[in-house]
């Protein structure tokens, strides 16, 4: 018995669509935390360490600061575990950063400024003990250490000039708008500031006597 072709209109393969859609859909987790006092030892930040270090990709960790500044070290190891973390990690200004602070602040991957706040750059202070030999070590090693963790965290946020007049001991204070304004420039692939230009020399009036 001869069986007839499937007419075409009836085949459901012509019915089917000609790709595939899949959809799926994680959990993004979003962590804030409140960097709202002197910054101290490292031992009452172990939450927020820990926090970063095991963060997945999909994560996104706030820091809201509104800081004075405080410890060096501490500052420095909330930092590099910014830098390691698979989160992403949005600083956000909402008052003022100072010193460490503000170093954290420009260690984000996003930066968020509110209106009316400041940042504010200056050398790092510190006591010494020990013989004379030993503080005098101690000043090198810490000034070359500092140096070095200012112009890797702030640059291009920070010209080297500033940074020069910082570590010679000059305070830098920036408000809201000239935070935004650098942070702009930046994201265009610009210099935080435009370089200044050069003073033009006045040429003598002609001697007409």
């Amino acid at each position: 018995m001869t069986r007839p072709h499937p007419d075409p209109e009836d085949d459901d393969s012509h019915k089917l669509p000609r790709y595939r859609q899949y959809e799926s859909q994680g959990t993004v987790r979003q962590i804030s935390f409140y960097l709202s006092d002197e910054i101290g030892a490292a031992i009452h930040y172990t939450d927020l360490l820990y926090t970063l270090r095991t963060a997945s990709a999909t994560d996104i960790v706030f820091l809201h600061l509104n800081t004075p500044g405080g410890n060096f070290d501490t500052g420095l190891q909330i930092i590099n575990n910014m830098t390691a973390s698979q989160a992403h990690v949005v600083t956000i200004l909402e008052a003022r950063a100072y010193s460490m602070g503000a170093l954290i602040f420009l260690a984000g991957d996003e930066l968020i400024v509110h209106d009316t706040c400041q940042l504010m750059f200056h050398n790092y202070s510190s006591a010494l003990i020990g013989k004379g030999n030993e503080q005098q070590a101690q000043v090198l090693a810490s000034g070359k250490w500092f140096e070095k963790v200012m112009r890797h965290i702030c640059r291009p946020f920070l010209t080297d000039e500033e940074l020069d007049h910082i570590l010679k001991g000059e305070d830098i204070w920036l408000d809201s708008d000239n935070i935004r304004r650098r942070l702009g420039h930046i994201k265009k692939g610009e210099p935080a500031i435009a370089p200044r230009k050069p003073a033009r020399s006045r040429k003598p009036a002609p001697n007409t006597g």
